[in-house]
């Protein structure tokens, strides 16, 4: 795999892995929202088990950040160390002259 077509998909993994930390932070608002729900309607298996799903998704969520993280920072340095602006500009050209 080229260089080029390696930030590539490091930058839709980079996507990705925000796609899915969107869709946890999400999660947890539904569970949270069921929660206060529940307050007023009482229902002892929710009571007993939203708890722990919520904690287990804010577990979820503090990994995805965490890779998120790292692997953002991960892919701007491949990005700088190999001047992907420049192979970018190439590939217009070469695109351009095809």
């Amino acid at each position: 795999m080229n260089t080029l077509k390696k930030f590539e998909l490091m930058e839709k993994i980079v996507r990705e892995l925000e796609d899915l930390q969107n869709s946890q932070q999400a999660l947890i608002q539904k569970i949270g929202k069921i929660e206060v729900d529940n307050i007023e309607l009482g229902d002892k298996r929710l009571e007993k088990d939203l708890p722990d799903m919520h904690q287990r998704l804010a577990d979820n969520l503090d990994t995805i950040v965490s890779i998120l993280d790292y692997f953002a920072d991960k892919t701007s340095n491949f990005g700088d160390k190999n001047n992907i602006d420049a192979l970018k500009e190439q590939q217009a050209i070469n695109d351009a002259t095809s």
